[in-house]
């Protein structure tokens, strides 16, 4: 570990958010919102086109996760840019049975929206200029971490030099490759899926209807999202060992891929967006909390795609601390993080079950299990019971949420 400054200066930071990207962001904010002092450590400059993160996803935003946004006062600098998801349809390619989600079944006007990562960023960064409590260090760089009493002493080298920080509360929201989780030495159990994520936006030939479709096949998911003006976001899934062909196709091969994957329920697909490819894994720490520490978002747990959980999942993890952290003395209280540990694990252990079981069950080529998928995929469609359980935990409503995401639902 590198040796720590010793000069006599020490600059109180409040609780210590590493990790600048959505979830690190959205714990910023809903920290000020809460009155409670914090410090942003930002790798990137804070510009939508320097994060990482802020990228050219496109975001299935749970119903959950806009009331929490909508909560903390994000949602109104991004609602605009939203398409709402009033309907989804889930399948598995040459099988039968099929579930169908309706937002009207369930008494709200959407299960919720597709938003683009760079238009959620944007909207963070609006936000995040209007804290009163919160300093942020950006581009800035966490060099190194020592416990001290009542803390953590952290070394941050910014562009004015390094700067040593005293925390009664350090949050690792640095994402998947955690600089925070590995020196607090928390280990995490890693998964290869040996697939690749393709997104990009293309045009259908008839309209989407505000209709989300998810596709199952041997290969991986697939999954259509709506858009503004008609366009949809695809993503599509393939064998990692098929990413440098499919990444060399041309529009018209890869628009014939798209096709043979997804159907023609939507006719043909045209023009596509610039393509972008993401390795996908699973990495899920051992651990939530360490003393007077604590992980958020894909620094916790990175989650397979299918469902498109990650961004949900982490933004629940921010709230949750948030509350906590809001009504408490010591924001790093050892009750208060086993608390925290405590709550999410219900939704989090869930969510992950559930993101690779379906991987496991609905992707893999055994013919031997087809029947079974079919009829599991009609009983659900069939029994109204199953049918809203399942919606509502897909709207993000599992386990005990934050209350900045709950509302009155039938």
């Amino acid at each position: 570990m590198t040796a720590l400054d010793t000069s006599p200066r020490r600059d109180a930071a409040g609780v210590l958010i590493v990790g600048g990207g959505l979830v690190g962001a959205s714990l910023a904010i809903a920290l000020d919102a809460a009155g409670v002092a914090a410090t942003l450590v930002e790798s990137a400059a804070p510009r939508p086109d320097a994060q990482p993160s802020y990228d050219e996803r496109n975001l299935a935003l749970a119903r959950a996760t806009v009331n929490g946004l909508a909560a903390i006062g994000v949602w109104p600098h991004a609602a605009a840019a939203a398409t709402p998801i009033r309907h989804i349809h889930v399948s598995r390619a040459g099988e039968f049975g099929s579930v169908r989600l309706e937002a009207a079944e369930m008494g709200v006007d959407a299960l919720g929206w597709t938003l683009p990562a760079r238009e959620l960023g944007g909207a963070l960064l609006r936000r995040l200029d209007a804290c009163t409590r919160l300093a942020r260090l950006a581009p800035a760089t966490l060099e190194a971490l020592e416990p001290h009493p009542g803390g953590w002493r952290a070394q941050v080298r910014g562009a004015g030099g390094v700067r040593t920080l005293d925390t009664p509360l350090l949050v690792g929201a640095d994402g998947t490759e955690s600089f925070v989780r590995e020196r607090l030495g928390i280990a995490a159990e890693r998964h290869d899926y040996a697939q690749t994520l393709f997104v990009c936006t293309v045009q259908p030939e008839r309209g989407h209807a505000h209709r989300a479709y998810e596709r199952f096949a041997d290969g991986g998911p697939v999954a259509l999202l709506p858009l503004a003006e008609g366009r949809c976001g695809l993503v599509l899934t393939v064998p990692a060992d098929a990413a440098d062909a499919v990444a060399a196709l041309d529009d018209e091969g890869f628009l014939a891929l798209a096709q043979q994957r997804f159907g023609w329920r939507l006719g043909r697909l045209r023009r596509p967006g610039r393509r972008h490819a993401y390795p996908i894994r699973r990495v899920a720490a051992a651990r939530l909390a360490s003393p007077r520490a604590v992980l958020v978002g894909n620094a916790a747990q990175t989650v397979h795609p299918i469902g498109a959980q990650g961004f949900n999942l982490g933004l629940r993890d921010a709230l949750t601390l948030a509350e906590l952290v809001a009504g408490a003395a010591d924001p790093g209280a050892e009750a208060l993080l086993a608390g925290y540990a405590a709550r999410r694990a219900p939704d989090r252990e869930g969510t992950m079950a559930m993101s690779h079981g379906l991987v496991q069950l609905a992707c893999l080529e055994l013919p031997a299990l087809a029947p079974l998928r079919s009829l599991a995929l009609l009983a659900v469609d069939h029994l109204p019971p199953l049918r809203r359980a399942l919606a509502r935990r897909g709207m993000g409503f599992r386990g005990e949420p934050p209350r900045a995401v709950l509302e009155r639902l039938p």
